[in-house]
């Protein structure tokens, strides 16, 4: 009986090991020093591999962050989800004086080397838009879809 509760507990044992090792499955090494450099103090970081890019979603100073990287280690982008009273005056301007008939369901600010922009989600009864920041001077729409009724 007692060989039997060993060889379970260490079977779970391997298998909780394993579960925990396979959290950077398919992340090379360097986009791992990569992420390490620029975000030293990032902690509950989750990786997510595809073909072209590998994406990070960790926690930096008590927020969300989303980090993406090439397979060869350069970082692509880092976003993270906003609330209006963080978007730039004039957007915000932009937004209640051209949109104010919607309301808004996401809004996240991506930034790159050379860029930072903003996508936001607005929506009424008719419609669900996705509006993409042309830097700081207002928005373009991304995408239009009209709200199917039933």
């Amino acid at each position: 009986m007692k060989k039997r509760i060993l060889t379970l507990a260490l079977m779970l044992s391997i298998s909780l090991s394993s579960i925990f090792a396979n959290t950077r499955e398919g992340v090379n090494e360097k986009v791992m020093n990569t992420f390490k450099t620029e975000f030293a103090n990032a902690r509950d970081v989750k990786w997510e591999s595809s073909k072209d890019f590998v994406k990070a979603t960790f926690i930096l100073n008590e927020q969300v962050l989303f980090a993406y990287y090439s397979l060869d280690g350069e970082q692509i982008a880092v976003s993270r989800n906003i609330v209006s009273s963080q978007l730039p005056i004039n957007l915000l301007a932009d937004l209640k004086k051209n949109y104010s008939e919607f309301w808004i369901s996401d809004l996240f600010e991506i930034a790159t080397k050379t860029d930072t922009g903003y996508y936001v989600t607005i929506e009424n009864g008719d419609f669900t838009i996705v509006l993409k920041s042309n830097g700081g001077s207002g928005w373009n729409v991304y995408k239009k879809d009209r709200k199917i009724v039933s």
